[in-house]
């Protein structure tokens, strides 16, 4: 959206460089109608305060671009328009272009899971780290989403407290305005495995709309992406749980703890109806995994046996399953292959 020449010319030079053609719309009344619907909105300069005059609507996929120099009022117009930048040319004519063939890209429509603890403890956290470690195992670029803000922190799951990266207080002060390829690439990541966590400190809950656009970015750039969600879903867990294509509920053995975990199913179910349940031993009053799972009403996705060299490895800082030997691995395994059958099943 521009009438300045100059910028058209080089905005069309860096389109063709991205593989894509752009309509062109002279001012905000000709672009209203496609507005809504387009990949990417590019702003010219020019048109930036015209925009906000115009009450244009907030939406993701918004930059301001201009030659640079540019008029200082231009950077509070696009704050004020909601934009994710404002790129100068020709200084960011490469970040533009790498914009530009993110926005026309099919996306990879990556799959989710939510492992969900049916009570304090259960060790929802270990598993979820493990079917994450296992993804990236199987060549899988993988994201683990730290959702529940009172747990010990996935960064301690892996062994990554000193790992440098974003953590979920410095997105939020963000407000989530960042795209998915800058998103990713600054979490704490080794491979193809990427981390967001919580930070020990500060912020204790996440904003809906930061998780929102993290989940966007996960469904747009990552094959699989783990979830460990509370047991209490707050808004921000609730909309990861929902973009969830199966959730697991983690149970010990232990009459108490099924009973605590069919009041989290209950509510669970509401919002990802692909809920099983892994039952945790050890099993003090012989209480055998189908009838955990029978009396929650939940198909069973397997059982865990007590492992000592797992609990010995979590404490040195190893990751679960990453030798890939164990029950936990043969599990996480197992949860994973079904995971990519049924994306498979709605591909095809």
């Amino acid at each position: 959206m521009t009438e300045d020449p100059d910028l058209l010319d080089d905005l069309l030079r860096l389109a063709a460089a991205g593989g894509t053609e752009v309509d062109l719309a002279a001012d905000p009344a000709a672009a209203r109608a496609r507005y809504p619907s387009a990949p990417l909105i590019l702003i010219g300069s020019d048109q930036a305060a015209g925009c906000l005059r115009a009450g244009m609507p907030r939406r993701p996929g918004v930059l301001v671009v201009g030659l640079n120099p540019i008029d200082d009022d231009v950077w509070d117009f696009a704050e004020s328009l909601g934009a994710e930048h404002l790129a100068l040319l020709p200084e960011a004519e490469p970040w533009v272009v790498d914009r530009i063939t993110a926005a026309i890209q099919p996306p990879a429509a990556g799959r989710a899971i939510a492992v969900i603890g049916g009570r304090g403890g259960a060790g929802a956290s270990t598993l979820a780290g493990g079917l994450a470690v296992t993804a990236v195992r199987r060549g899988l670029r993988t994201l683990l989403l730290d959702a529940d803000p009172l747990g010990g922190g996935l960064d301690l799951v892996l062994g990554w407290e000193r790992l440098s990266g974003l953590r979920w207080p410095a997105l939020a002060e963000a407000g989530g305005h960042i795209d998915p390829p800058a998103l990713l690439g600054a979490l704490p990541q080794r491979g193809d495995l990427v981390l967001l966590s919580f930070a020990r400190d500060g912020l204790t809950a996440v904003p809906s709309d930061v998780m929102a656009g993290a989940l966007a970015a996960a469904h747009a750039r990552r094959d699989v992406t783990v979830m460990d969600l509370p047991r209490h879903l707050d808004d921000a867990a609730t909309l990861a749980l929902q973009a969830a294509d199966q959730a697991v509920l983690v149970v010990p053995a232990e009459l108490r703890a099924a009973a605590a975990a069919a009041r989290v199913a209950a509510v669970a179910r509401l919002h990802c109806p692909d809920l099983s349940v892994v039952v945790r031993g050890p099993a003090p009053g012989r209480l055998k995994p189908r009838e955990v799972a029978r009396s929650l009403g939940l198909p069973l996705a397997g059982a865990l046996r007590p492992e000592e060299s797992l609990r010995n490895g979590l404490e040195r800082g190893d990751a679960p399953t990453q030798d890939g030997r164990g029950p936990l691995a043969e599990l996480c395994g197992r949860l994973i292959a079904r995971l990519l059958v049924a994306k498979s099943e709605a591909v095809a």
